[in-house]
C-alpha cells in the first residue's frame, strides 16, 4: 500500500530575495527529514531557488509550497511556484535556458524542468502562473493536494490522506474545529483513524473517525473510495466539499450535517460511476466551493498538482486553513 499525506505544507512568502534563501534551505531541510541522499538536496535546493526568483522577477512575489510525496518505497519532494502576476503568453519560449533569471543557481525554468522527475507549468496572461516539479526519482501518484495553515498560525487544522494498492484508492479530508492547536489535534485523530483501514467501506471509515474524535473539539471529514471499475463509494460528515468534474459537467457528493465527535447523524453511504478521464476534487471550507474548472482555460489537462494549486489561489478564503486535494 502507498500512503500520502501531509500535515501542512511548508509555505514560503516569497516577496523579497532574502525570502528566496529561505526557501532553498527549507528545500534543503525538507530532503534531510526526508533521509533523501545529497544529490535529491541539491536538486531541490536549486530548483526552490529558480522558482523563488521566478516569482520575483516575474510574477511580483507569490508563494513557494513543500512537500513530500511518495512514489512507491520512494519520496520525492514537491514544489509548487503560485503567483498572480502578469503570466506567459509564449510558454515555450520562457522554457528556453537562461529566461530572464540571470545571477541564480541554474538557468530558469529549463533547469527546472530537467532537475524534476515530474514537471509541469500552466500560466494566463494577466491572471499568474502555476510550477510544478517533484524532485527525486521515480514517478508519483497522479495526485495533487494543498494543504496550508490560516496566516498567523503554525498549525494546521486541515489535513488530507490519499492510499493506493493497485486495486482502489482511497481519499481523505478533514477539518478540525476552528484553527489552531486543538483543530490540529482533531485532525491527527482522524487521519489516524482512516490510516489504519484505508481502503475499509467510507461510512465505516468515517464511524471510526467519530469514536476517535471524542474528548477533541470535533471534525468535519468525508471519505471517498474508488476502484478500478470507476465505482466511487463516498460518505461525508459536515462542510467537507467534493465533486467528480468532467470537461463540461460536475457532480456534487453528497455529505450529511454534523459534527464527528461530538453529533453523529445517521450516517449513509452514497455509490457513484466515475468514468476513466473524470477528476474527484475534495476541499475543507477554506476553499470557497464557487469554482468551476470548465472557465479556467486549459486547467484540466494539467497535472492534478497544477489544479489543486490553482482552486487554492483563485478560490483560497484566506482567513481559515486551506486543503485541496485533486486524483484521477
Amino acid at each position: 500500500m502507498e500512503l500520502n499525506g501531509t500535515v501542512a505544507q511548508r509555505r514560503h512568502l516569497i516577496d523579497d530575495p532574502t525570502k528566496v534563501g529561505e526557501a532553498r534551505r527549507g528545500a534543503l531541510r525538507l530532503a534531510q527529514q526526508c533521509a533523501l541522499d545529497e544529490t535529491v538536496g541539491g536538486r531541490a535546493a536549486i530548483v526552490a531557488t529558480e522558482l523563488g526568483n521566478n516569482l520575483l522577477q516575474h510574477g511580483g512575489g507569490g508563494e513557494l509550497l513543500l512537500q513530500p510525496v511518495r512514489a512507491g518505497e520512494a519520496t520525492l519532494i514537491e514544489l509548487l511556484a503560485i503567483d498572480r502576476g502578469r503570466g506567459m503568453r509564449d510558454v515555450d519560449s520562457c522554457m528556453y535556458d537562461g529566461y530572464s533569471t540571470g545571477g541564480t543557481a541554474g538557468t530558469g525554468l529549463g533547469a527546472v524542468r530537467r532537475l524534476a522527475a515530474e514537471f509541469d507549468l500552466y500560466s494566463v496572461p494577466e491572471l499568474g502562473t502555476v510550477v510544478m516539479a517533484r524532485i527525486g526519482k521515480g514517478a508519483a501518484a497522479y495526485f495533487g493536494a494543498v494543504s496550508v495553515s490560516m496566516p498567523g498560525e503554525s498549525e494546521c487544522g486541515d489535513s488530507w490522506r490519499l492510499a493506493r494498492d493497485g486495486e482502489q484508492t482511497a481519499a481523505m479530508v478533514v477539518d478540525g474545529l476552528g484553527h489552531g492547536v486543538l483543530a490540529a489535534q482533531a485532525a491527527k485523530c482522524s487521519t489516524l483513524a482512516f490510516s489504519d483501514a484505508p481502503f475499509d467501506a467510507p461510512r465505516a471509515v468515517i464511524e471510526r473517525m467519530h469514536h476517535s474524535l471524542a474528548g477533541t473539539r470535533g471534525a468535519a471529514a468525508a471519505c471517498a473510495n474508488v476502484d478500478r471499475r470507476g465505482l466511487l463509494r463516498y460518505a461525508g460528515v459536515g462542510n467537507i466539499s467534493a465533486s467528480v468534474v468532467m470537461a463540461d459537467s460536475a457532480q456534487g457528493l453528497a455529505s450529511h450535517n454534523g459534527t464527528l465527535g461530538l453529533r453523529m447523524p445517521r450516517l449513509q453511504e452514497f455509490e457513484y460511476r466515475r468514468a476513466p478521464q473524470a477528476l474527484i476534487v475534495m476541499h475543507s471550507d477554506g476553499i470557497s466551493a464557487r469554482w468551476n474548472l470548465a472557465r479556467k482555460h486549459g486547467l484540466m489537462q494539467h497535472h492534478p498538482a497544477i489544479i489543486a494549486a490553482v482552486l487554492y489561489r483563485d478560490h483560497g478564503r484566506g482567513r481559515d486553513d486551506a486543503t485541496v486535494l485533486v486524483l484521477n
